[in-house]
């Protein structure tokens, strides 16, 4: 007979006793949650029945916590009840329409309340908002609320958008993506029929300010410099694509390292920057030749003479002689320049092409040189890139006015490819590779042979910042302000000890004695070609320039940069004698970024002073720039462009996502783009509210220059909010439902503790107004802050 042992290691005995011990487990769970239940059934049933007692035996009803709807334009109407949490929307909906039926935004010119003006500046809106403009509109709302309550006749004037340049862009590549169309394809009239508006008010302002400074003797005719405007020819940054002149400020800069390829708006093949090519112009005399070199050989079209300098013993024989161009027999001075030549850089020869280098033309003007401009505003070369004026022609390049409507970056391409192709390959080669499609130029550069060498260069890149296109720098017919007297008024407007003009931050007042004294605007002035005209370039001729003073064109393109500059007068009705005029100008206030102190704020100054009789504004207050939380600047392909109105009512991930791709950017940028968003922004932003953001930026005021702004600091702030509508629906808790406040409070009657938290609110009070008098508006918000979450909250309910 067999005898089994049963050991406790058997599996079937261990899987048994874990079951046994699972299930023990979970039945003592169960009893645990269930007096959980239990526990909390009975303490929500005490809590119901305290609120029964408290409100009477009635049950809570839910809809007491919600506000009725409102009628439109109506008086909010609230609920007996505050919410147990705050929300930004509930919170703000309603009010404004409200506000506006009942007058509150109305300025009275008749008051005999003192004026507090502020003219907000036309912001550059090119579709959505930008944060930017939230914080201008933050701390002027703050401004003009504050001084209304303080007892003034408060004006606060919004702006229209004025940025020409930026909408245009936008609106075109618009077009562009909906109906596959360009500007050219619909026309001038019907283009700007459809997209723009001219605001007549603004128009008339414009042709009256030109009509009377003529009238007064101040214009004159293109050969006579007057004391305001004066004509005359200078380089300005060209955009190919916009086919429109832009600011420097719109110009960004990169540094090609050598030979690198590029690419260039409407251009399928890459292009070619940082090479420099050396090659040779033949003297006059039978003296030899001299070498230069360029990165931009195509201009060598246009170049009117070569520089050396003065102590360079190489060419001490060629002071005062000529080179000749090898394609129109151009007689080309040899100048000596010390400022320009450097002895030691390559062969110690410069060329000179005036018309579209800006330091060349610095130099034709000191030395009295032509200017010759080669290219059309398509980047094509002109009849002036064929031959010279006087028509001369040489042996082997009597057709070459064939370069005329040659592109620039397709002609460079094959300029100096056949070029070098012609000294290095065999002839027969490169006939056969050229011939068809470049017969002439093969024969003729084949027969100058003058090319003698290229090298990868170093070199900076002007593209501009709203097309990526490569700027052209263009010498064109310019009307300009000579601003000496009116700009002397400026600076002593806030330099004299009067200071007529304050500037906060200080530090900018030092760099108000830098600006330029001349300033450039455009004014309504037409180019007339006529038929028998042989160039029919712009500018080709001199006396061709009319004063248009009813010229649709030029009244349109005169508004668009003499508007911003009057601005503070047109919006009072000037040239009118209007009574809002009377009473409202000069301005209080102008709130701006700092990096518009030059190019608006010194004009507005100007011409303000000149058609206003008094400076436009008493006070300057600069804010800093915006960039994102890691201090970059905020850039639609970095995907870090933040919309107000998405902090205000919140955003998922994916909506974010969806607005970059309703947008202009390309599926490269578009990808990066998105990868910042997901970065930054990996839960989307939060519904925030219009005060907490409000808020937020205003204590960001503090940091300098610049603001370096998290989205995190702004919910910070919500969350903040939050904890204030706690507070008051608790001491609403404690005045009962029908608690109606006393008209009189002594305070000798009070609790020692309520005297105490009173006296930190008046001295609260004193300090903020003290911050807000001083432009110190992050120290206001500080003040306001510590007093409710420190004194009163942490503090004053906890101790009561």
């Amino acid at each position: 007979m067999w005898t089994w042992a049963v050991s406790e290691k058997d599996p079937e005995i261990i899987k048994e006793k874990e079951l046994e011990r699972k299930k023990k487990k979970e039945d003592k769970a169960r009893e645990k949650e269930l007096k959980r239940q239990k526990a909390l059934e009975k303490a929500a049933k005490l809590q119901s029945e305290k609120k029964m007692v408290k409100r009477g035996g009635k049950e809570e009803n839910p809809e007491e916590f919600l506000d009725p709807p409102t009628p439109f334009s109506e008086k909010k109407r609230i609920s007996s009840q505050m919410a147990k949490q705050y929300s930004p929307t509930a919170v703000e909906k309603s009010w404004y329409a409200w506000w506006e039926k009942s007058g509150f935004f109305v300025a009275d010119a008749k008051s005999s309340k003192p004026p507090f003006v502020i003219v907000l500046p036309p912001p550059n809106v090119t579709r959505a908002l930008h944060i930017g403009h939230a914080l201008s509109v933050a701390i002027e709302d703050m401004i003009v609320r504050w001084r209304r309550m303080s007892g003034y006749n408060t004006l606060w004037v919004p702006g229209m958008d004025h940025a020409g340049i930026a909408t245009q862009v936008v609106v075109e590549k618009k077009i562009m993506r909906e109906r596959k169309l360009t500007r050219h394809d619909l026309g001038r009239e019907k283009f700007v029929s459809e997209c723009f508006t001219m605001d007549e008010k603004s128009s008339r302002a414009v042709t009256e300010a030109f009509v009377r400074l003529n009238k007064n003797n101040l214009i004159k005719s293109f050969y006579i410099i007057s004391f305001f405007y004066c004509k005359e020819e200078r380089l300005v940054n060209w955009d190919c694509v916009l086919w429109t002149a832009i600011s420097d400020i719109e110009v960004e800069h990169i540094e090609i390292k050598g030979r690198t390829l590029l690419n260039v708006p409407g251009y399928d093949k890459l292009v070619e920057f940082g090479v420099l090519t050396s090659f040779a112009y033949p003297l006059e005399g039978e003296l030899g030749e001299i070498v230069v070199a360029t990165t931009r050989v195509e201009t060598m079209l246009g170049d009117t003479a070569v520089a050396i300098h003065p102590d360079d013993p190489r060419y001490n024989h060629l002071h005062g002689k000529y080179a000749i161009h090898p394609f129109n027999g151009r007689k080309l001075p040899i100048v000596c320049d010390a400022t320009l030549v450097d002895l030691k850089f390559g062969s110690g020869a410069v060329k000179i092409t005036p018309a579209h280098d800006q330091n060349d033309f610095e130099v034709c003007r000191g030395h009295d040189l032509e200017s010759i401009n080669i290219f059309t505003d398509a980047r094509k070369i002109n009849s002036s890139g064929g031959s010279d004026s006087q028509k001369i022609h040489i042996q082997h390049f009597t057709n070459w006015n064939e370069f005329r409507f040659q592109d620039r970056f397709l002609h460079l391409f094959w300029f100096w490819k056949i070029f070098y192709l012609a000294v290095r390959e065999d002839v027969y080669k490169v006939f056969i590779r050229y011939l068809l499609f470049l017969g002439w130029a093969f024969e003729r550069i084949l027969a100058v042979g003058l090319y003698r060498g290229a090298q990868g260069n170093e070199m900076r890149l002007g593209i501009c910042s709203r097309t990526n296109d490569v700027v052209e720098p263009l010498s064109k017919p310019q009307w300009y302000v000579n601003c000496d007297e009116m700009a002397m008024k400026g600076l002593a407007a806030v330099m004299d000890e009067e200071k007529e003009i304050e500037i906060i931050p200080r530090q900018y007042a030092a760099d108000w004695k830098r600006w330029q004294l001349w300033w450039g605007h455009r004014v309504p002035a037409c180019y007339v070609t006529l038929e028998d005209d042989e160039l029919k370039e712009i500018n080709s001729y001199k006396d061709h320039w009319v004063i248009a003073r009813n010229e649709d064109d030029a009244q349109e393109e005169a508004s668009r940069l003499y508007n911003g500059k009057k601005f503070h007068l047109t919006v009072l009705g000037w040239p009118d004698d209007t009574e809002d005029l009377k009473a409202f100008y000069p301005t209080s206030v102008l709130e701006t970024g700092h990096d518009i102190l030059f190019f608006w704020v010194a004009r507005m100054v100007m011409l303000g002073m000149e058609l206003g009789g008094d400076v436009p504004f008493r006070m300057v207050y600069l804010h800093p720039m915006i960039r994102d939380a890691h201090g970059r600047k905020m850039s639609k392909s970095l995907g870090n462009v933040i919309d107000p109105l998405e902090v205000i009512s919140g955003i998922s991930l994916e909506g974010l996502h969806k607005r970059l791709e309703e947008g202009n950017l390309d599926p490269k940028e578009l990808t990066v783009a998105k990868e910042g968003q997901v970065k930054d922004f990996p839960n989307g932003i939060p519904e925030c509210g219009a005060d907490a953001l409000r808020f937020a930026l205003i204590s960001y005021t503090a940091q300098s220059d610049k603001i370096n702004l998290d989205i995190q600091r702004v919910v910070g702030y919500r969350q903040w909010c939050n904890k204030l509508w706690n507070a008051v629906r608790f001491s609403m808790s404690k005045l009962g439902d029908d608690y109606i406040p006393p008209t009189n409070v002594n305070p000798d009657d009070l609790p020692f503790s309520c005297q105490w938290i009173l006296s930190l609110l008046n001295r609260a009070i004193f300090k903020t107004n003290a911050a807000l008098e001083s432009y110190k508006f992050s120290d206001a918000a500080s003040i306001v802050y510590s007093w409710w979450q420190y004194q009163l909250c942490d503090f004053f309910y906890l101790s009561n």
